[in-house]
């Protein structure tokens, strides 16, 4: 029970801030004024406390060294390791720039030289003076830092043989004679010590029954009293009714409403507990022993508190719209008493604990206490799981068929059991040290794995809502940078698995920490089970990690937000044409994500150094199995850059290919052709092949007839009504002006050539079809026909004979 009270500060947020208000003034005091304090003074508080550590280690017998001591000890080594690394990163970026300053000042001059000025000189003997200064205590706080983790390794090997011991120890069965023998034994040496108690606190009692202390006493009891009435109700319809205004309807008010449930029941059980507490010692009441015991009872009533009420949250018994698990009426029923039962145990467990050791009871008092926890823990638990299956075979009896359960589920039901059986088994044996440790064990396991799966339905429904969308905040993302909603809801989907993933590591870290883990211990291994990962010489931190992806992420969403200001709001108001407007944005977004890219490197302290070995390996791919892909990339930025081509264009390439160019991309161009397909180009077929481009040089589109004539043709009257005829169609353009020539005369007929101009290339077919339908009606009505090619009809008349007409007379 211990371990979990040791491990209460790393779970919710709220709980942080009620064990910092239950901290002692005295620690928070000493924290200000080490704040306080220059480096070097820092420095050497640290180092007397860590020699202090070392004293203690050495000085103390091994018979003394309980784990009470040892977990102190550990404390205020991390303690001084923390502080000797606070120390270390404040003083970097004073040593930074003094090196700078040194670096603009450069070198001193060689002997034999010309000397440089005085003041010059002066300064720089100020700044290496400066400098060496604060590097030896940089040296030294690294030095302090490394003694301190060495002595924590040294404190946690100490603490797990005693634990591997006190596991393996084993002591006379509870089912022999010998054991109820010892108890008997020790009972009149431990009656004494538990009256003593007894009356200590009956005195403090009756110090705050006093006169001076009887009103803040009664105050206090009256609104705890009043909280724990009706506090927990008040606060759930306070949240009922800010969730009925302000959050949409979906899951996000179940889970939500879940976390309110147990949180509030924490909160007011928790604040409850302050109160008492505070009324027993509103004028220093109680003696330092006291005082701490009632500190740690009050954390145990928060941890029992947190664990009844996310049962109970979980369960919703009551309300079966409010439930998470997928639980049937009868299963919650049934377990609606056991997150209390549990958190009752938990906090009897806190207590006897902590009133063993503040008495110092005899070993067979402590071995008896803790094999009745233990069979009451297990046997609560062992209730629990007989409830569940029961009351799942008639849950599936009444719907005809059974329903599949996650494999999760199955696991942890199945480890269930199996500790039940184990502590029953221990403590059966004698192994009774084992038995309490995986009853506190399961209880523990219990509780992350419930806040687990709390957390994850929060974090899901969360990110759902947010980035659904239909909600507000994704409608108001998608008009403020142009988002789309499959990018919102990828987004959603890539956060929740992010998030997911880390809440499982830390919840699994918290389960598998060593036996007897505080708080500090916990975050720290937690913190090392991330940053101890490496990629080839590249350290991978989770800080670092997270930086270097809010930079890139916020340097895109900044970049974007440029790129469409100035496609929409400045480039337009210039005199460049749409497709140098579309060179500049193309290639503005490719300098700056490159210079994104760079800043989330250099955010996740990434050096070239670091990359090296990458850049290696794939150097040879690079050479072979990238080349068309770089030479594609550099051929597009010279498309951007010297645009031979540009969007908008209407280009022709020799492979038969004809459009209008819609993108150019990293690697390729897209080339709608005539039917509406788009065909995707890569850029260096622009650069290496030949192009034509229609539109390069002018936009304007040149309309050519061919018309022959017969020679008896009125020429002019003909060339009269083809000019007529371009002149009054609407698309031709008066400068340059349309012309009809007289291109060829033969022996059968004349050839009018006819040229219009229109605004565009693409424009071209349909007024040459227009001009063609009405220069042919035009011709007809003044009857001037349009010669027909010469043709020559050869008949076969067979042989020459007697009788053909062709035959020669005989005469």
């Amino acid at each position: 029970m211990l371990t979990m009270i040791r491990r209460l500060p790393v779970l919710p947020v709220l709980l942080l801030a009620l064990a910092f208000v239950a901290t002692p003034t005295w620690a928070r005091a000493d924290a200000n004024a080490g704040a306080a304090a220059t480096p070097a003074q820092t420095l050497q508080q640290l180092s007397n406390q860590l020699n202090a550590v070392k004293a203690a280690l050495s000085n103390t017998p091994q018979d003394k060294l309980d784990n009470a001591t040892l977990n102190d000890l550990r404390a205020r080594a991390m303690q001084v390791q923390s502080g000797a690394q606070q120390v270390v990163d404040g003083l970097a970026p004073q040593m930074a720039t003094l090196q700078a300053q040194l670096t603009v000042l450069g070198p001193a001059p060689a002997k034999g030289a010309s000397s440089e000025a005085p003041e010059v000189a002066a300064q720089r003997r100020q700044l290496d003076k400066a400098q060496t200064n604060l590097n030896a205590q940089i040296v030294q706080a690294k030095s302090l830092g490394l003694d301190a983790l060495q002595l924590m390794e040294q404190i946690s090997g100490l603490l797990s043989d005693q634990f591997q011991a006190r596991l393996a120890e084993r002591t006379d069965t509870p089912l022999g004679h010998a054991f109820w023998v010892d108890q008997v034994r020790s009972l009149p040496n431990d009656m004494p010590r538990l009256q003593r108690f007894a009356a200590s606190w009956a005195q403090g009692l009756n110090d705050a029954w006093q006169p001076p202390n009887r009103t803040p006493l009664l105050l206090c009891v009256a609104a705890a009293v009043l909280l724990l009435a009706g506090g927990r109700r008040g606060l759930q319809h306070l949240w009922q009714f800010i969730a009925t205004r302000w959050l949409p309807d979906g899951h996000l008010r179940r889970s939500a409403m879940a976390a309110v449930m147990a949180l509030s029941t924490t909160l007011v059980i928790g604040l409850a507990a302050k109160l008492v507490h505070l009324g027993i010692n509103w004028n220093d009441t109680l003696d330092t022993d006291l005082d701490q015991l009632a500190t740690s009872t009050m954390r145990v009533v928060i941890i029992s508190s947190l664990m009844a009420g996310l049962g109970s949250a979980l369960l919703s018994a009551k309300r079966a719209s409010w439930r998470l698990p997928p639980l049937s009426d009868i299963t919650a029923q049934r377990l609606r008493s056991h997150p209390w039962l549990l958190g009752g145990v938990a906090l009897l467990t806190g207590l006897t604990e902590h009133i063993v050791r503040s008495i110092g009871s005899s070993l067979p008092a402590t071995v008896l206490l803790h094999a009745l926890l233990a069979l009451l823990i297990s046997g609560l638990v062992g209730s629990a799981l007989l409830r569940l299956r029961h009351a799942r075979h008639e849950a599936d009896e009444a719907k005809a068929g059974r329903v599949r359960r996650p494999l999760w589920v199955g696991a942890l039901g199945f480890a269930a059991a199996l500790g039940v059986v184990v502590c029953w088994l221990s403590v059966c044996t004698g192994f009774i040290a084992l038995g309490f440790f995986v009853a506190i064990q399961m209880l523990w396991t219990g509780l992350v794995v419930a806040s687990l799966y709390l957390l994850l339905l929060l974090v899901r429904d969360l990110f759902e809502t947010l980035l659904s969308p239909q909600s507000r905040s994704s409608q108001h993302l998608q008009a403020s940078f142009d988002i789309s909603s499959e990018t919102l809801q990828q987004a959603s989907t890539v956060l929740t698995g992010v998030t997911r993933v880390l809440l499982t590591l830390v919840a699994l870290a918290m389960v598998l920490a060593r036996f007897d883990a505080g708080p500090a211990e916990l975050a720290q291994r937690t913190s090392q089970l991330f940053s101890g990962l490496k990629l080839g010489q590249l350290p991978i931190s989770p800080g670092t990690i997270m930086g270097a992806i809010s930079v890139f992420v916020l340097g895109l969403v900044a970049l974007r937000a440029l790129k469409n200001w100035l496609r929409d709001q400045l480039l337009p108001t210039t005199s460049m044409d749409a497709g140098m407007r579309n060179s500049v944005v193309t290639l503005l977004g490719y300098l700056g994500g490159v210079f994104v890219f760079a800043l989330a490197l250099a955010a996740a302290n990434v050096s070239l150094q670091s990359i090296a070995w990458i850049a290696s390996a794939l150097s040879v791919g690079i050479g072979f199995g990238l080349q068309q892909i770089v030479s594609n990339f550099i051929s597009g930025l010279i498309l951007l850059v010297e645009r031979p081509v540009k969007v908008g264009d209407w280009v022709s390439l020799s492979s038969d290919v004809e459009g209008d160019i819609r993108r150019i991309n990293v690697r390729a161009t897209e080339i709608q052709l005539g039917d509406r397909s788009t065909v995707i180009v890569p850029n260096s077929q622009l650069i290496t092949q030949n192009v034509r481009n229609v539109t390069h040089s002018s936009a304007q589109g040149r309309v050519r007839i061919m018309l022959p004539m017969p020679l008896d043709t009125d020429a002019d009257r003909a060339r009269q009504l083809m000019m007529e005829v371009l002149k009054a169609h609407t698309s031709t353009l008066e400068n340059p002006p349309p012309v009809v020539r007289l291109d060829n005369i033969n022996a059968s007929s004349m050839t009018f050539s006819i040229t219009s101009y229109v605004r565009s290339p693409r424009d071209v077919a349909a007024v040459k079809s227009d001009m063609l339908f009405e220069i042919l009606a035009r011709l007809r009505t003044e009857n001037l026909p349009l010669s027909t090619p010469t043709s020559m009809v050869v008949r076969n008349l067979g042989p020459l004979g007697e009788d053909s007409p062709a035959a020669p007379s005989s005469g």
